[in-house]
């Protein structure tokens, strides 16, 4: 193996600094749109290997950028901004939210919060979302039965952060089974016996350290009809229909029920479908990510043909002689990612290629390296105080992210999991594609 050059990984750590320090700088991490970092990336990429004309560097990005990978993400991206804004519209979130809560035992109210957050955000396909929508219902468990506020946060936080790892939709996923190359029902079966202990030992916890019990007051009203898409979604990807096939299905069968039930105007149909209901969901929510994914692409592209993988990889080979570090190591490049960029997904689709090219050196499944990038940056993205999720979270309370560290069981445990299976599970066999 070439020993690469160091050198060509200059653009992506030229994006860290550039994105840090604004974040530093402003006391804001999302001061600096995350595309302007990768253009100035990109451009600082062209500017080097002199030997390279313009016209080659050119073809470099643009190969990377037309990947098939790539551009099937990008379409799942779009397809599922869709149905998220088509589901939302037609009521699908509020009805989800209200099942939930209604059949909450009152006796576990906190650990009944977590399991509620584990299906809404799996449901749902984001964590943020799901925080928004639980973190009233936390913040008034937390009132009437004198639990600490920062527990219950940290419960609904870590219900948000189990759907954000597993959901069919979550674009977490879309990004690490496009980046592998691997089926989502492949990664979630991996993803699941994996995080699943996690899961369990939380809920414990949970029970054992807030056992109040709290009733649920208001509107807890929900059709069946505006959930049923969602689980359409679920059990279609599961099944292992194409996911482009059950996005459509599930975009379709929304817009139906959503006018069937007068939530949606018929002469609205196509707007909610692009925008979302409020106006900044649907297709147009995906825009963001699906530029970040090809500019990304054209970047990484030019860092390999100057030689930064083979740097990465070389320098992984020194260190790494078996699957299991391997392993490690791609867990231990998309924490370090995510913790610098606050973002599970564009974390997972600057840390997939070259984690791709590791997992074909070490044989390692294509499954097993997607559930291990969706893991780590999901554990991160669950932890770090100036992401949008505790962000989210503590703001509802009035309280510094840092106040909820200490309740956040979920996505320490997923981590610990992860590396137990790592180094202690039986080496999965490689899956032919």
């Amino acid at each position: 193996m070439q020993k690469g050059n160091p050198w060509a990984l200059l653009p992506i750590a030229v994006f860290l600094v550039v994105f840090i320090g604004c974040g530093i700088l402003f006391g804001d991490f999302y001061a600096m749109p995350a595309i302007v970092g990768f253009l100035i990336a990109l451009v600082t990429a062209f500017l080097q290997n002199p030997k390279r004309t313009f016209a080659e560097k050119l073809s470099s990005v643009t190969r990377s950028m037309g990947d098939e990978n790539v551009m099937i993400m990008c379409l799942v991206f779009v397809l599922a901004g869709a149905f998220s804004g088509a589901v939302q519209a037609a009521g699908g979130v509020d009805s989800t939210v209200n099942f939930g809560l209604s059949i909450l035992p009152p006796q576990i109210a906190v650990a009944g919060l977590f399991l509620i957050g584990c299906f809404i955000s799996t449901a749902m396909g984001t964590s943020v979302e799901t925080i928004v929508a639980l973190a009233p219902i936390a913040a008034g468990i937390s009132e009437k039965t004198g639990i600490a506020g920062a527990l219950c946060m940290g419960t609904v936080v870590s219900g948000a952060m189990f759907g954000d790892n597993l959901s069919m939709i979550s674009d977490t996923t879309i990004a690490a089974t496009r980046t592998q190359g691997c089926e989502m029902k492949d990664k979630f079966r991996e993803n699941i016996r994996i995080v699943f202990p996690a899961a369990v030992v939380s809920l414990i916890l949970f029970l054992v350290l807030a056992n109040g019990e709290y009733h649920v007051t208001g509107d807890l009203s929900y059709n069946v009809l505006q959930i049923l898409p969602y689980l359409v979604v679920l059990v279609g990807a599961l099944a292992g229909l194409n996911v482009f096939l059950v996005l459509v299905i599930g975009t379709v069968l929304s817009v139906i029920i959503g006018v069937a039930t007068g939530m949606i105007a018929p002469a609205e149909i196509f707007t909610v479908i692009a925008k979302g209901p409020d106006g900044e969901g649907g297709v147009m929510s995906m825009y963001d990510i699906t530029v970040i994914s090809i500019v990304v692409a054209g970047v990484i592209g030019l860092v390999k043909a100057n030689g930064g993988i083979d740097f990465v990889l070389h320098s992984i080979r020194r260190h790494v002689h078996t699957p299991k570090g391997a392993q490690l190591g791609i867990a231990a490049l998309s924490s370090l990612v995510d913790i610098s960029t606050a973002n599970n997904t564009i974390a997972i689709v600057m840390s997939g290629p070259i984690a791709k090219d590791i997992s074909q050196e070490y044989k390692i499944p294509p499954r097993r390296t997607a559930a291990l990038l969706d893991i780590f940056t999901s554990v991160w993205q669950g932890l770090i105080p100036y992401g949008a999720q505790l962000l989210a979270a503590a703001s509802a309370l009035s309280v510094t992210p840092l106040h909820l560290l200490p309740y956040l069981f979920y996505p320490v445990l997923m981590g610990i999991s992860a590396i137990f299976f790592i180094l202690f599970g039986k080496s999965a066999k490689k899956q032919t594609q």
